[in-house]
């Protein structure tokens, strides 16, 4: 009943509401047919029904101590088997090499080379939509975790016996390491990564140097913690992918693959230390990436003058200017979540705001999802053209044509404007929708009674119909 509820919300909003003539930055710049307030009505509108839907018909708990059930014996050897472990750990090997050998042999052109798409297109967004629809693949390809066994058994086999990590993972630390690490992630392709100058931007060559450096990070902490406690807390990309993968209905358990109900995975997922704060900073992230295109373009340019005026140099000017609104946007982000957290202190003043948080944080990341979706479903759409036409026939960019697809373009017309606009109100909207339906199971399992629980969600409520409309504004200042 819930979700019909929700689901007649987006249906109708989406059709009363016209789509803009072009959308994100790649198509054209536009002007909304409608003012942008009658989109954020509209979404707030869904947000509030799917409430209601959610008060009638949710009144126990649901995803909470959910149901595994193991998959069927054939598909399991071919998932999870020897030979495709095996595989997917040499093609993530493989992949690894690749991007370091194309970054440091390949064109100095980002556009031109294969590592820089790959990574910041294929693999950073990619990965992600393969994480909600299948589970945690990454797991499975993740190249340092393939490395550091093949090392760890030869040396076993070598010294006649099996080491044991010298060193106890602290509990304390949880995922504060993979937060760190996302973090410099972040600031590498949003900071470094700046454009405005000729001599900023990351490079194929910087690039690869990065991964290096990550790579050897990642194993010094296998080797001081233990492969498989690094991965599962320290190691940042496997802890990001396996945000989103707990949204899927797929989970492996004790190597074998199963079904669980979608959504389910993220009631558990959030426990360790560090975990809200991924969340926050996966939002914050693309909140700063869509806002630097918009809504902070003045401010960014007005304060990068002030510090020319200063006397710095312009790429440290601009690195700067960037790095100070990457923390405020960070700092908004987790300011409208604490909000809504503090206003649920009122349904139950005995808990701590921190322990909130805590328990809530899952429900957050159907957003970070919609965000990602909304602000770069058109890049991936485009990019990905070029990721496996010219770039993967001429990965150098030395005029090779491997596949005989090196001459191929992008087709900007594969999919219009008006179906871009489409695609990102409606990730918008349904990540909000089942980011309402996680914190309502979640309350329902904390203050039993369904009308405490409703009422506690009332805060939530306002704080999902805080970040859809910024994300909504967002797009539009993107799109104007």
């Amino acid at each position: 009943m819930a979700a019909g509820w929700g689901l007649l919300g987006v249906v109708v909003t989406t059709a009363l509401l016209p789509a803009p003539a072009a959308a994100h930055g790649l198509v054209g710049r536009s002007d909304l047919p409608l003012p942008d307030w009658l989109f954020a009505w509209g979404a707030s509108i869904v947000l509030i029904v799917s409430f209601v839907g959610l008060t009638l018909g949710w009144r126990e708990v649901r995803l909470e101590g959910y149901r595994w059930r193991a998959l069927g014996h054939g598909l399991n050897a071919a998932v999870t088997g020897l030979a495709a472990r095996l595989g997917a750990g040499a093609a993530g090997v493989l992949l690894l090499g690749f991007v370091v050998w194309t970054g440091i042999d390949g064109v100095d052109a980002p556009d031109r080379n294969f590592s820089i798409t790959f990574v910041f297109v294929t693999f950073w967004l990619g990965l992600v939509v393969l994480s909600v629809l299948f589970g945690d693949v990454f797991r499975a390809f993740n190249p340092w975790r393939a490395i550091a066994h093949v090392v760890a058994r030869g040396f076993s086999l070598a010294v006649g016996r099996r080491q044991t990590a010298p060193l106890a993972y602290p509990e304390r630390l949880g995922r504060w390491p993979a937060v760190v690490g996302l973090v410099g992630f972040v600031f590498l392709e949003l900071v470094w990564g700046q454009t405005g100058f000729a001599t900023s931007g990351v490079t194929p060559a910087t690039l690869a140097t990065a991964t290096v450096l990550y790579s050897l990070y990642t194993f010094v902490a296998m080797g001081l913690f233990g492969i498989e406690r690094w991965i599962d807390r320290g190691e940042t990309f496997s802890q990001y992918f396996a945000m989103f993968a707990s949204l899927s209905v797929f989970e492996v358990r004790d190597g074998r693959l199963g079904r669980r109900p979608a959504l389910a995975g993220a009631t558990t997922w959030a426990r360790p230390a560090g975990s809200l704060a991924l969340v926050l900073v996966a939002i914050g992230a693309t909140t700063f990436d869509g806002a630097q295109e918009g809504v902070l373009e003045g401010p960014i340019s007005s304060t990068f003058q002030s510090l020319t005026d200063a006397g710095l140099a312009p790429l440290t000017a601009l690195r700067l200017t960037s790095s100070l609104y990457l923390a405020a946007a960070l700092a908004a982000v987790a300011a409208i979540f604490w909000g809504g957290i503090y206003g649920m202190k009122i349904v139950d003043g005995r808990r701590r705001a921190l322990e909130l948080g805590r328990k809530f944080a899952h429900a957050f990341i159907p957003i970070a999802l919609a965000y990602l979706v909304a602000h770069y479903f058109s890049l991936v759409v485009y990019q990905e053209q070029a990721q496996f036409t010219f770039l993967l026939s001429d990965p150098f960019g030395d005029g090779s044509d491997w596949f005989g697809t090196a001459g191929s373009g992008i087709d900007y017309g594969l999919i219009g404007a008006t179906a871009i606009w489409y695609v990102q109100f409606g990730a918008i909207i349904v990540g909000h929708v089942l980011a309402l339906a996680l914190g309502h199971d979640r309350a329902l399992a904390l203050w039993k009674d369904p009308r405490t629980a409703a009422y506690s969600q009332v805060w939530m409520l306002a704080t999902m119909v805080f970040f859809s409309v910024l994300g909504l504004y967002l797009l539009s200042q993107a799109n104007a």
